[in-house]
């Protein structure tokens, strides 16, 4: 068998099937059996051994959840055979340090372990880091196995290594609203930006790699032009969180193409707190092209059983710096819905996001970029899970979202409608911001702010005020139902622009200005 095959493994359930897959002598047929309690045989499949490099792949029949299977692979004289299999949701986890954390670093980590006995029937994977040149076939090495959870052993193994912490709360709750069978894969590299996870294909189609005309079989290319990476400039920063591999695709290559013949349910992502300081402006390309690129070819390697629209789930940036004037990650923040404020949407179907800037940290022992409380991110994402992945029409899972704003000019005052009941935590004067104006809003560049992708600089305020490219702060005056009342201080022209929590740190502990009453935020705008 591959790798990631073993012992103690969840398989996807029906209505998809099971992909399997191994290793053999060329030209040799293999034959697979699943077989149940007592030995009784429920399926047969064979196969044959192709080049060139001596691999054989079968797909089960699509398999009710339960277990335990028993599950063979004959070649000749030799057999291998693996105990203890459930067929259930197999969920992909992937990104950077905050996926990384294990269960061992967050809130309640003891009463979290302790209760890890309580379900044998979430089951853990996590590969080894890897990095590679080229495209591999399978895992080269692998940190845990397929496992019962336990406290000690892999649950707590240790900082940053397994079992990720935000991987683990969302199984585990999925568990607890499905009662199915859950498999978890850990596949994730602290301090790793987009670009690193990306294939060729999600490089080029967002223009940060030259096209040479050459098949994507070829040798590795020079890899970038002047808008790519400019690795001594770049990669000199002290952050913590650009520590991992920064060359693009090598985590592709290493850690994602080696699972492309596995049947999944959903993928779970937390990056891009390294891509609030490397290709910021791209990200709005860079991270809905990869979930498109990841769908087609998950789809594709597992012979059609993942769904063409393999729902994705994520985690929106948190919090860093408590009062840094940087707005990279409320721009990054921004392109992980691709420009458009709430998923899914039309550029990110079947995909939906935990907001978590109101969840910051400033104590952290692992730094403030790693906020202990995964457990509301994790809830956030599940609700989204069972909205977007299950179906679960009735379940609110986004938080309000502005719908339309109407200026009332005699007042200076502006109305801004929400989508849903408001609950108001905090009446902040700083999280609402305007600009307008006379002028378009390209008449005011400022220096730094990439133009050429699709992202306008969002600096442009009143023509009267002497420095007109400051955004100008709208207290709020009143807050209904479903209405925020801003007070437009100074600019009665034309409003161009507002925005509201446009910042590295916008808000305290789950006292952001907006939520809805099922306690979800309104996620930041512009």
């Amino acid at each position: 068998f591959a790798s990631y095959y073993g012992d103690h493994m969840v398989l996807q359930k029906k209505p998809s099937g099971a992909v399997v897959w191994g290793h053999g002598e060329l030209g040799a047929m293999v034959t697979v059996t699943l077989s149940g309690a007592k030995g009784l045989i429920i399926m047969e499949k064979t196969a044959q051994v192709k080049g060139p490099s001596g691999t054989w792949t079968t797909v089960l029949d699509p398999m009710d959840q339960g277990g335990p299977y028993a599950l063979m692979a004959e070649q000749g004289l030799e057999s291998v055979t693996l105990q203890d299999i459930y067929f259930g949701d197999v969920w992909l986890c992937s990104g950077q340090s905050n996926m990384a954390m294990t269960v061992l670093q967050v809130a309640n980590a003891s009463q979290e372990l302790a209760a890890a006995a309580r379900y044998p029937y979430v089951r853990i994977f996590a590969a080894a880091r890897a990095r590679s040149d080229v495209e591999l076939e399978d895992l080269e090495q692998i940190d845990l196995p397929w496992s019962i959870p336990t406290a000690a052993e892999n649950l707590g193994h240790g900082n940053f290594t397994y079992f990720s912490a935000m991987c683990w709360l969302l199984g585990r709750s999925l568990y607890e609203a499905l009662g199915s069978p859950i498999g978890l894969v850990e596949v994730a590299w602290g301090g790793t930006p987009i670009e690193a996870w990306s294939s060729r294909r999600v490089l080029q189609a967002c223009g940060l790699l030259e096209d040479t005309g050459r098949g994507r079989e070829g040798p590795q290319i020079s890899l970038c032009h002047d808008a790519c990476f400019n690795l001594k400039l770049v990669f000199t920063s002290p952050h913590q969180h650009l520590s991992g591999p920064q060359i693009p695709s090598v985590l592709w290559n290493a850690m994602i193409h080696p699972l492309l013949n596995m049947t999944l349910r959903g993928v779970a992502w937390y990056q891009g707190e390294a891509n609030a300081f490397l290709n910021t402006d791209q990200y709005n390309c860079t991270f809905p092209a990869l979930v498109t690129d990841w769908r087609w070819a998950f789809h594709a390697g597992s012979a059609g059983q993942t769904e063409p629209l393999l729902p994705f789930g994520f985690v929106q940036l948190s919090t860093y710096r408590r009062r840094s004037a940087d707005d990279s990650f409320a721009r990054l923040r921004w392109h992980q819905t691709a420009d458009l404020g709430v998923v899914p949407n039309a550029r990110m179907p079947s995909t939906f996001m935990a907001v978590a800037m109101d969840l910051g940290d400033e104590h952290s022992p692992y730094g403030s970029i790693h906020p202990r409380d995964k457990q509301n991110v994790a809830h956030r994402l599940l609700l989204g899970a069972r909205a977007v992945a299950y179906g679960d029409k009735d379940l609110v899972f986004q938080g309000p979202y502005p719908t339309r704003a109407i200026l009332e000019v005699t007042r200076g005052l502006l109305n801004v409608t929400y989508s849903q009941e408001l609950i108001c935590r905090q009446r902040d004067a700083q999280a609402f911001e305007v600009r307008s104006g006379i002028s378009s809003p390209k008449s005011c560049k400022r220096k730094g702010w990439h133009t050429d992708r699709g992202f306008s600089p969002p600096q442009v305020c009143c023509s009267s005020q002497e420095s007109p490219c400051q955004w100008l702060l709208a207290p709020v005056v009143a807050v209904g139902s479903h209405t925020v009342t801003l007070a437009l201080s100074g600019c009665r022209t034309l409003v161009l622009g507002l925005r509201y929590a446009w910042a590295e740190w916008p808000c305290e502990y789950q006292a952001c200005p907006l939520y809805n009453p099922q306690g979800l935020p309104a996620p930041p705008f512009l």
